[in-house]
């Protein structure tokens, strides 16, 4: 018998008030990925199976993104950075505007730039948001159709301006019912070095912790119950698509993570293309960190959970959930693709040249024959003494996009090339000596955790070959260089083809940006384009790992 005042345990539950949720449906680095890319990555489910097979496109993207907000009262979507830049021809053609109306009618709220999207400048990503047809270059006007900018807000906490101010809002808050959650999107503080210089002169990329802790008083202050973060930073996994779990994940996010004032208590993050959904305590804060890749191949379906009479958070969780064309897509986004693929068509079809078999790209960006390609078609083109006299060439091997396949007859269009190589970089010549270059092969490397690793690798031309060996000293990594077959010359001066934004100093190669003896010698592409009309091979084997140890 119950005493007097006492109710059945199930009465005093049925009693209490449901927790309130919120869904934040997340993804980064879609690139202007608007229609399903050609590539079939492989996606590891929850329950331990494997998909492969194409995803992502931008009308599948939005179903996908209805099917998961279907029920749901309080929800919103974000995207944590590169939805624009580095995209392929139907969207960059456009000038990514089309990529920009079709997040429009996905109904995206907030987007925290990334590095990428700055690869235009800051007045092209301004016009962006704003809106107008301003022509960015006199070749590619505004096309088909007036541009109305971005409905959904970019946000930029650590990018300031020479005034001080930040070019786009720090930060903003979201109401859902009672329950107030606080935004803060910015880039990683590197972006400086991965976009060419040239165009983000005058702008300050500030230290991302720093940048998030100062804005929480503001944030908490406007009433945040908690505080999201989207950064263009993140880690890499043991597999390129992992669905849940910690258990070897590792990167730079993790070094902001540890900074974080404990009110962060989500971050989506990107930049590495790598996928995850990890929840783990560090620091003294439990927090929940997710990446949907990249491309538009996964969506992140966050819950939150929060108490109904404090709104303090009690539960969070995610899962990134695959874009399945065959799910169904939404038909006027579809139509906004097919108009513009259409308009691009002829473009892309446009046959340039033959290739003896497929060019793939690296996937940990280091020698492929996709970058030997593009090494060998810029020196190619720069040789003569008119264009540059160039006695070799270096290419970014993170500048390589994509892998370049074959049609059925070995035929390559220029929509493929234009895949691999979207930047629209000029081709500039360059004088160093051989010391120099050593010095600038020695940039490739930095170390993390105490370990030295690769950084960045520059792919060169088939001419020059260099060794290196992680286990030697900083400075003293780079074992041999050779120029047809002969030793470099540490006094001798060499003339060197980049692409501008290796020669500005991108990617951390200084040792360029130095150099002041330089000639504009074309655009990238036309010199690939160029070098693909004499059906060339493809010779590798230049770069080479040595596992001495000292």
């Amino acid at each position: 018998m119950l005493g007097a005042g006492s109710f059945p345990a199930s009465a005093a539950r049925a009693a209490r008030p449901a927790p309130i949720d919120v869904q934040i449906v997340a993804f980064n680095d879609f690139h202007g990925n608007i229609e399903s890319p050609p590539d079939v990555p492989t996606i590891g489910l929850a329950d331990g199976t494997e998909l492969k097979q194409r995803l992502g496109g931008v009308s599948a993207l939005a179903a996908a993104v209805q099917r998961l907000r279907a029920g749901h009262k309080r929800t919103i979507t974000v995207s944590a950075g590169d939805l624009i830049g580095a995209s392929p021809l139907v969207s960059a053609y456009f000038l990514d505007e089309p990529t920009i109306d079709a997040m429009n009618a996905v109904g995206l709220s907030l987007n925290a730039v990334g590095n990428h999207e700055f690869d235009k400048g800051p007045n092209e990503l301004t016009r962006m948001q704003r809106g107008g047809c301003q022509k960015y270059t006199t070749r590619i006007p505004c096309r088909l159709e007036p541009f109305g900018g971005a409905r959904f807000s970019f946000l930029a906490a650590n990018v300031f301006d020479r005034s001080g101010a930040t070019i786009f809002p720090g930060s903003a808050v979201r109401r859902f019912g009672p329950v107030r959650i606080g935004f803060i999107g910015m880039t990683l503080q590197g972006t400086g070095t991965l976009v060419t210089p040239a165009g983000v002169a005058g702008l300050t990329f500030a230290d991302e912790a720093a940048t998030a802790n100062a804005l929480v008083p503001k944030l908490k202050a406007a009433g945040a119950d908690t505080i999201v973060l989207l950064i263009h930073q993140g880690a890499k996994a043991p597999t390129t698509f992992q669905q849940s779990g910690c258990e070897g994940i590792a990167g730079p996010i993790f070094d902001v993570m540890d900074k974080l004032d404990p009110a962060i208590s989500v971050i989506v993050s990107g930049h590495t293309h790598y996928a995850y959904v990890c929840k783990l305590k560090r620091a003294g804060a439990e927090r929940l960190l997710t990446s949907g890749g990249k491309y538009g191949y996964l969506v992140t379906d966050i819950r939150l959970k929060f108490d109904p009479r404090t709104h303090a958070l009690r539960d969070s969780s995610a899962m990134n959930v695959p874009v399945r064309p065959e799910l169904g897509g939404d038909p006027q986004i579809a139509s906004l693709v097919k108009r513009y693929a259409e308009a691009a068509a002829p473009a892309a079809a446009r046959v340039v040249g033959r290739l003896r078999s497929p060019a793939p790209k690296s996937e940990t960006d280091e020698e492929s024959p996709a970058g030997d390609l593009i090494a060998d078609a810029q020196l190619a083109a720069t040789w003569p003494q008119s264009r540059g006299a160039a006695d070799l060439s270096f290419t970014n091997a993170t500048g390589v996009r994509t892998g370049l396949q074959t049609q059925a007859d070995g035929t390559v269009t220029y929509g493929q090339i234009f895949a691999v190589q979207p930047f629209g970089n000029n081709l500039v010549v360059k004088s160093l000596t051989g010391a120099e270059l050593k010095d600038l092969l020695e940039q490739q490397f930095k170390v993390e955790n105490g370990q030295p690793k690769l950084a960045s690798m520059l792919l060169p031309s088939s001419n020059f070959r260099f060794s290196y060996d992680l286990s030697r000293p900083e400075g003293q990594r780079i074992v041999s260089m050779t120029l047809d077959r002969k030793l470099i010359d540490a006094a001798r001066r060499y003339r060197v083809t980049v692409n501008n934004f290796l020669a500005s100093g991108g990617d951390g190669f200084s040792v360029f940006a130095r150099e002041k003896d330089a000639q504009d010698s074309g655009l990238d592409l036309d010199a690939l384009e160029a070098y693909l009309g004499g059906n060339p091979a493809i010779v590798g084997g230049r770069v080479t790992r040595m596992e001495t140890s000292r």
